[in-house]
């Protein structure tokens, strides 16, 4: 893998800060796993991330395909870390986009292992627009680094993918907006609430952070090649702040922040033999909070699920 994270350049180290915030919590998204133990400080998986420990640790917050066999092996065992291939996570996404246009291979043609590219303009169907479909939603649930909304690399072999052959949900977006918004402000529109469609959450809190930042990357990569410039700070910040609410930190069981209030028969063995400082450290919850940005307001992510069910 030719490009890793880097965290103290422009433009991650300019909006880290607001990549590490957990919306739901009003803090920063802690580890939830096993943080390295060379640290020159101890870190608890229920510490917060902060941005020293991001700058400190930069070789040990990377992709997992840099990682030492030895280290991934351990995170499958422990936590059920798996890294999707991106002819997988393109196949899964050829699907969806199927079933919305209503045809075939639109953004490319998936060969085995592979995938051919259609670099034609995308034909829309009848009755629907570039704008319909730049909107719609789509939730990577487990999502680690993301590779389903963005690849700019292979999670699996961590091959570098080059732009017009990405194949996630938010690239696909951003190829649409490419081709139909004419002006920078359209194009700044509409890629913002490509952003804004996207959402994925996910357990361990360097995953987390490891996805924000290549949804941030993707936005800027798009943004550079388009327009032949930086974006301003203030657009940055701004895209940040989707991000930081689009992907948060859970336990998908329990849709609370990690650790949060177990069942109530394991609440009851627990009582004994702890000190009250501890219990109410146990049984601190906090259900997630996710954010509408059609109707510009958050909702608690339990009461999202139990709307969709209703119908």
């Amino acid at each position: 893998m030719d490009k890793r994270i880097i965290f103290h350049k422009y433009p991650v180290a300019n909006v880290l800060k607001i990549l590490l915030q957990d919306k739901s919590t009003k803090k920063n998204i802690i580890w939830a796993t096993e943080p390295p133990s060379s640290y020159r400080f101890t870190i608890s998986d229920r510490d917060e991330i902060t941005e020293t420990q991001v700058f400190e640790l930069a070789d040990f917050i990377q992709p997992r395909c840099t990682k030492i066999l030895d280290a991934r092996q351990q995170r499958t065992k422990k936590k059920g870390e798996v890294c999707t291939p991106a002819w997988i996570c393109n196949m899964m996404n050829n699907f969806c986009d199927e079933e919305w246009f209503s045809s075939k291979d639109i953004f490319n043609e998936a060969k085995e292992n592979i995938w051919h590219t259609n670099f034609e303009k995308i034909s829309l169907p009848k009755k629907k627009t570039w704008k319909h479909y730049v909107d719609l939603r789509r939730l990577e649930i487990c999502c680690g680094e993301a590779p389903y909304l963005v690849s700019r690399y292979d999670a699996a072999t961590g091959e570098t993918i080059n732009l017009p052959e990405r194949i996630g949900v938010l690239d696909r977006k951003l190829r649409v907006i490419n081709e139909n918004a004419v002006e920078q402000n359209e194009w700044i529109t509409w890629a913002l609430r490509a952003l804004q469609s996207v959402y994925g959450y996910e357990y361990q809190g360097d995953n987390l952070l490891l996805g924000r930042i290549n949804l941030l990357l993707t936005f800027y990569e798009y943004y550079t090649e388009r327009w032949q410039q930086e974006p301003e700070s203030k657009l940055l910040n701004t895209a940040a702040n989707i991000i930081a609410w689009n992907l948060w930190q859970m336990d998908g069981l329990k849709d609370t922040v990690p650790f949060g209030k177990p069942q109530e028969e394991y609440r009851q063995q627990i009582l004994a033999g702890f000190c009250e400082e501890r219990i109410e450290e146990i049984l601190e919850t906090v259900s997630c909070k996710v954010y509408d940005w059609r109707r510009d307001n958050s909702i608690l992510f339990r009461e999202l699920k139990e709307r969709m069910v209703k119908g």
